[in-house]
């Protein structure tokens, strides 16, 4: 009989909000099994198969079974032990007007201050060590998340660049697809490792997803990343898609990047997509906006010094970081710009992004929505989706794009 136990701290996304990865594994004559959930806490796999053990008499049962208990009660006592000081050691203000599920996750986000420093936008080698182990700890936390809503996921091609195709459970053909654009700073994560985020929407929406694997910088810049996308849109259109029954989703850096890439369809001619979604966009990668400064010390996700510049440096040059591409606050909106929702959280440093770029499309007399969540740290909706406020957001994503799409 062997008993395993493994916790692994990891990051939950490129900001490093920790994610707990639990696992007691008991092998008994190479027989195991796995089962536990603990709301909140992360995921505690435990796989008891006592009955299908084969040559083990009743006596060595009880003596088994009481054992197994004695290592759980034990090992459930010190997570709970684990939460509980971090709880009274929490880096994040938790404000009691969140729901239980926020406050749990918002007490174990640790002070961004103690992160490394991202590489120089020069040091390519130090940027692949990064982005590896960034990708490894994405792939190991967006599986729950698929486990659960059982996507049918294919990889395919379009305009040159590769997709994530993803359809949710008990998809319907309706002629309609959102287009997704995965955050990571522009530096980090992948299609692969951000399914969770995909999925969410694709299931919320009941939309088929095509989440565009861009190239990440510093090995691609701007120019090619948000061409990347428009090829994507220009395979989409060839494949009968008319941009009526077009729409992007974009979070975080991802967020940025759909803004700019529908500017830049729009200033070549071929039109826009329907509507666009925006979680926690990054609209202005300079570090130019209020909060900024007044919730440097309040943000949970990252330091702009230590994560955030050292990504918009790989991404774009000093010269061009203001421009509407890379920083679509900046945009000119009287030319038109979709429908578009914006959603965040109110311990953002990205909150100053948010406010700014609905000022621009709302006096330029365009159809914008500002959503805005109490106490929410960047991209909840994916972090901890089983919350209200995430279950809330998605449903306003669905609704504002029932609302924009063509109907059928």
């Amino acid at each position: 009989m062997t008993i395993r136990l493994r916790i692994v701290i990891a990051a939950n996304t490129f900001d490093s909000s920790p994610f707990y990865f639990v696992e007691l594994t008991l092998h008994l004559y190479s027989r195991a099994a796995n089962c536990l959930h603990i709301k909140g806490l992360g995921n505690l796999k435990c796989t008891i198969n006592f009955a299908q053990v084969l040559n083990i008499n009743q006596v060595v049962m009880k003596k088994i079974t009481y054992l197994s208990g004695v290592i759980l009660t034990l090992f459930l006592t010190l997570t709970f032990h684990l939460a509980a000081q971090q709880a009274e050691t929490s880096f994040v203000h938790i404000p009691s007007t969140v729901s239980q599920e926020a406050r749990v996750f918002l007490q174990i986000l640790p002070d961004p201050s103690h992160k490394p420093l991202l590489p120089v936008a020069e040091d390519i080698k130090a940027w692949k060590a990064v982005q590896q182990g960034k990708e490894q700890l994405g792939l190991e936390i967006q599986k729950p998340v698929v486990k659960r809503l059982q996507p049918t996921v294919t990889e395919i091609e379009l305009g040159g660049v590769p997709v994530l195709e993803i359809k949710p459970k008990n998809w319907k053909e309706n002629g309609q697809v959102l287009v997704y654009t995965h955050g990571g700073a522009y530096t980090m994560l992948s299609a692969k490792s951000t399914l969770g985020s995909s999925a969410l929407i694709a299931d919320a929406t009941k939309l088929k997803v095509i989440s565009i694997d861009y190239t990440l910088a510093p090995h691609a810049q701007w120019q090619q990343v948000t061409d990347q996308v428009v090829n994507v849109f220009q395979a989409l259109r060839k494949q009968g898609y008319a941009m009526k029954d077009m729409a992007i989703f974009g979070d975080s850096a991802g967020g940025g990047l759909a803004a700019g890439s529908v500017l830049k369809m729009r200033d070549r001619g071929m039109g826009m997509p329907a509507a666009v979604i925006l979680w926690s966009p990054w609209s202005d990668i300079t570090d130019t906006g209020d909060t900024y400064v007044t919730l440097r010390h309040a943000e949970p996700s990252y330091l702009y010094e230590k994560t955030l510049k050292p990504s918009a440096d790989a991404y774009a040059q000093r010269k061009d970081q203001k421009h509407p591409y890379v920083s679509p606050v900046y945009g000119d909106y009287k030319k038109g710009f979709p429908p578009t929702l914006i959603q965040g959280g109110t311990k953002e440093i990205f909150l100053s992004n948010f406010i700014r770029h609905y000022q621009a499309l709302d006096t330029a007399g365009q159809t914008v929505k500002l959503d805005l969540y109490e106490g929410m740290s960047h991209l909840f909706q994916s972090k901890i989706p089983n919350s209200p406020e995430s279950k809330t957001a998605l449903s306003k994503d669905d609704a504002f794009l029932k609302q924009h799409l063509a109907k059928k």
